[in-house]
């Protein structure tokens, strides 16, 4: 498990089968900014772009959101979500892993108003600051889940 107080340039995923939300943090610094939205086919992103965006942000920490019940139970998205992280690991060697998500949804879209009022959401969406919640939390407690 990676060191909080070394600094990790962070790299944030809330998956979904449409969308993703992305995100991208210093850990230095604290900071957390949310990218544009990644589209998906059925859970699937196309791998050369996605790689892409990666290696211009060159991060050594990926961060990827676990939805799981208010139970503590998996879903079939939490199974997905997974997948995900585990495929991206493997593509990239970059150590991956998963931070719970629950309720980030909901304050993802408080934070949107907020974008909206300075009439920075053009491109933004609440599950690209959902991803940037990601990190935030990460920030509070470095801990996560292997995929």
């Amino acid at each position: 498990m990676p060191e909080i107080s070394t600094p990790q340039l962070i790299m944030a995923f809330d998956f979904g089968t449409q969308k993703m939300g992305m995100a991208v943090g210093q850990s230095l610094i604290e900071s957390a900014s949310p990218l544009a939205l990644f589209p998906m086919k059925d859970g699937i992103p196309n791998w050369d772009e996605l790689l892409k965006i990666v290696k211009q942000h060159q991060p050594n920490l990926f961060l990827v959101g676990l939805p799981l019940n208010m139970d503590d139970t998996e879903s079939e998205l939490s199974t997905r979500s997974r997948k995900f992280a585990r495929r991206l690991r493997h593509q990239t060697n970059i150590e991956t892993l998963m931070v719970d998500e629950r309720l980030t949804t909901r304050e993802a879209r408080d934070e949107l108003e907020h974008y909206q009022a300075q009439g920075r959401a053009k491109k933004l969406a609440a599950d690209s600051i959902a991803a940037a919640l990601l990190i935030s939390s990460w920030y509070r407690n470095p801990q996560g889940i292997s995929p």
